[in-house]
């Protein structure tokens, strides 16, 4: 998963582009049709007036948006049809700051036009547009067209209808049927003054002024007020986008399982970053639901504490290094072993050639050893520059901490960027070619994205045997709200075949030594339910220990109103069922709006 910063940045820059390539190609327009805006919305995703001019379209303004690239402003006919499958709000894409109020009575005159937003190939649905419009205002200070409740009843259990089949999967040419599936009735309201009332935060405040609710506070209920994503078929239907057409500064600053108290209004959008999104004139009232970042339990002397962290793309400018530190010596209590996932080269973005991560690594031992924690060691391999994905110029890596007071590190010479790592039998045992090394580098499943490292370790003399992971994102998979449905989710097939590499490894290990300790462990990027964790557990190898936790406490990650687990710490039967063990997903990121990283860490305790 790219993280939601570089995934939004990386979609602006384009969005000019997009903005102009994006409409679905249509027929050139016709003559000028008087119609109504039911008319125009119809009763499919696309309108049947789409690439015809219309002109006399009456509607009242219910809200103007004047910043970003898709200025323009909402109507909603007064005098609504009976039929609950065509919209009667319709927004009219000016280009410049609209020159209407809140309240006017206009009619509008221009084209008809079908936008996807950030381009037809993400696979998003269209949004039904006037634009090139002549406006009219006939009157100001009209009575908007009251909001369209959008509650728990309203919202249908089923997500999506199944795409056509002749049309590569596409809800597109489908009646909509509003009240079967969710993003019917979305689909039937966009465009509408829309309201949510008491609604819970499911997606805290991020930098780019939005939030997630829930319209549904029963569904799939996390243990601290999140919405568990817990099925490919199980989808959450009440999440719902919050943005504002109000001054930034007076956005609620919310984190997950805060309220929205009292009513928020406004127009139903629909947009590439999270789907069906209700632009607020009026914004409820923030009331804080007492959220607090968790602290795992100190393993006992005879415990090694293992645990993974996704630092967020950390190079020597960042100003997080003393809160990242904090994080590790007082929320994760000094793991004997921590694989970093995201720690990029000493100068950061700065593409010149330089991989060494020395001073990025020496920055946040000296930092934990200042905020009271043990005096880190570290091991890893550079990568051969710009191979391994990641921002450009970056070198992200896996890092292994650890502490050399209570746990030793095998080092066996050979690891490189490009050597591949074996296992060889010696005196019984298995052992390392070399440590740490990375796991068959050359392998096309690893283009341009994070090799495996593995490494040994030795706590009160047994060996662990410890590979870190950061898999391939899931930067191109469709949205869940696509029009496509079921979505595809192309980027798994890299996953799947890196997962079956490290499964493969693993049991190199196994084969010479049955009951040895493995962990396979970090940003896997994908679910505990995954095609991608079932490989990595193929034949029993590994399981992942995140499904000894309650389902409502699974989750490392949230996106888009949905908690979910990307982070994993995977063992092998010698761990599962040789000795007791304790997981723990300690939330101290995912669900903050000041989180330091979008990810939260997992640790794992346990007796060797």
């Amino acid at each position: 998963m790219p993280s939601n910063k570089s995934a939004r940045l990386a979609a602006l820059t384009v969005a000019a582009v997009c903005s102009a390539a994006s409409t679905v190609a249509l027929t050139a327009p016709a003559h000028a049709d008087t119609v109504a805006v039911h008319d125009i919305q119809g009763t499919t995703r696309i309108s049947p007036y789409a690439g015809k001019a219309v002109t006399g379209v009456a509607g009242i303004v219910t809200g103007v948006r004047t910043y970003g690239s898709s200025k323009g402003f909402w109507i909603q006919d007064p005098n609504p049809d009976a039929d609950p499958a065509t919209s009667e709000g319709v927004f009219v894409f000016t280009g410049s700051a609209p020159k209407v109020a809140v309240g006017d009575s206009v009619t509008v005159t221009g084209t008809v036009s079908e936008f996807v937003p950030g381009g037809a190939s993400t696979g998003n649905q269209s949004i039904t547009e006037i634009t090139k419009p002549t406006v009219t205002v006939l009157s100001s200070g009209n009575a908007v067209p009251a909001a369209t409740v959008v509650n728990a009843k309203s919202v249908p259990a089923a997500y999506a209808p199944a795409g056509d089949a002749a049309a590569s999967n596409s809800v597109n040419g489908l009646t909509l049927e509003p009240k079967k599936y969710a993003l019917d009735y979305y689909e039937s309201l966009e465009g509408m003054n829309v309201q949510v009332a008491d609604a819970r935060v499911v997606t805290a405040t991020d930098p780019y002024t939005e939030l997630w609710v829930t319209v549904k506070p029963r569904e799939n209920t996390t243990r601290r007020g999140g919405t568990l994503y817990g099925s490919y078929t199980s989808q959450n239907t009440g999440r719902l986008q919050i943005q504002s057409l109000g001054a930034t500064a007076d956005f609620p600053v919310a984190n997950v399982g805060d309220t929205l108290t009292g009513v928020t209004a406004g127009p139903l959008d629909y947009n590439q970053f999270g789907g069906y999104t209700l632009v607020a004139n009026t914004i409820g009232t923030l009331k804080s639901g007492g959220l607090e970042r968790e602290t795992t339990q100190k393993q006992k002397k005879g415990e090694l504490a293992v645990a993974t962290y996704n630092v967020e793309n950390l190079d020597p400018s960042d100003a997080t290094f003393e809160e990242h530190a904090s994080a590790i010596v007082n929320n994760l209590k000094s793991p004997d072993i921590v694989s970093l996932e995201e720690i990029q080269d000493d100068n950061g973005a700065t593409n010149d050639g330089t991989v060494a991560a020395d001073v990025t690594v020496g920055k946040l031992i000296d930092a934990i050893v200042a905020a009271g924690g043990p005096k880190y060691d570290w091991r890893s391999i550079d990568p051969t520059n710009n191979t391994d994905g990641g921002e450009p110029g970056g070198n992200i890596r896996q890092v292994f901490l650890f502490n050399p007071q209570r746990v030793s590190f095998t080092d066996r010479a050979g690891g490189d960027a490009t050597t591949a790592v074996g296992v060889a039998k010696v005196h019984g045992k298995a052992q390392l070619t070399a440590s740490p090394g990375r796991i068959d580098p050359a392998n096309t499943a690893w283009a341009n994205s994070r090799k495996p490292l593995a490494g040994e370790f030795v706590f009160r003399g047994r060996t662990v045997f410890v590979i870190a992971n950061h898999f391939n994102s899931k930067g191109g998979d469709q949205a869940l709200h696509a029009q496509y449905q079921p979505v595809a989710r192309s980027s798994e097939t890299q996953r799947h075949q890196q997962a079956t590499l490290v499964n493969a490894f693993v049991k190199d290990i196994l084969a010479v030594q049955k009951n040895a300790d493995v962990i396979a462990l970090g940003d896997i990027n994908d679910f505990e339910f995954s095609g991608t964790a079932q490989l990595l557990e193929g034949d029993g190898a590994l399981w992942s220990a995140i499904k000894s936790l309650p389902k409502r406490e699974r989750y490392t990650y949230d996106y888009q109103g949905n908690q979910q687990v990307l982070d994993q710490i995977l063992i092998s039967k010698s761990i599962k069922h040789g000795r007791d063990f304790e997981y723990d997903s300690v939330h101290i990121n995912s669900e903050f709006h000041d989180q330091i990283s979008d990810h939260d860490p997992q640790i794992l305790r346990f007796e060797p």
